[in-house]
């Protein structure tokens, strides 16, 4: 799996405005028994993406490691529409959706194939900080605070969101 990330502004193909997209090539090893992209893969790319879309914000893996916190999933909730097959190339986006701002915030996901502009699945994930020494829940420390901010336009958009 090859993966590039890149943030791209409003665009009508995506669910929501300015998501922070992450391009993947699906190579062999993503590949299962039916010929598809295997389900648990798509976890490994919504995983990815949120740890770089958190590295762009200011919070890489070391950081987190600094301050003792991070984020870990509580509920995930996929669509699988389409499948995504060998040598497809796709976009995972993400988009942080407003939480309590001391614990808990949500992700959105969205899986595109570049080749037909198709949504293959999508993602809603909340995740709960935890002080990563004891793996108990944690307030969020200001570092997270003041970066895992729902973009205005998001927030505006995600409120006419169906739930998955």
């Amino acid at each position: 799996m090859e993966i590039c990330i890149f943030n791209q502004q409003l665009s009508p193909e995506w669910d929501l405005p300015e998501p922070f997209l992450a391009a993947i090539a699906v190579a062999a090893a993503d590949i299962d028994a039916y010929e598809h992209v295997n389900n648990a893969v798509y976890m490994t790319w919504f995983d990815r993406a949120a740890w770089e879309h958190s590295a762009a914000l200011g919070l890489p893996i070391e950081k987190c490691l600094q301050l003792d916190r991070g984020m870990a999933v509580l509920r995930s909730v996929i669509a699988y529409l389409r499948p995504a097959l060998l040598g497809d190339a796709i976009r995972v986006a993400t988009w942080l959706l407003p939480g309590d701002g001391k614990l808990r915030v949500g992700r959105r996901f969205q899986v595109r194939r570049e080749s037909d502009g198709a949504t293959l699945a999508r993602a809603d994930v909340q995740y709960a900080c935890i002080e990563l020494s004891s793996g108990r829940p944690s307030r969020w420390p200001p570092e997270f605070r003041e970066r895992y901010v729902p973009l205005d336009a998001v927030v505006s958009a995600a409120a006419s969101l169906a739930p998955l």
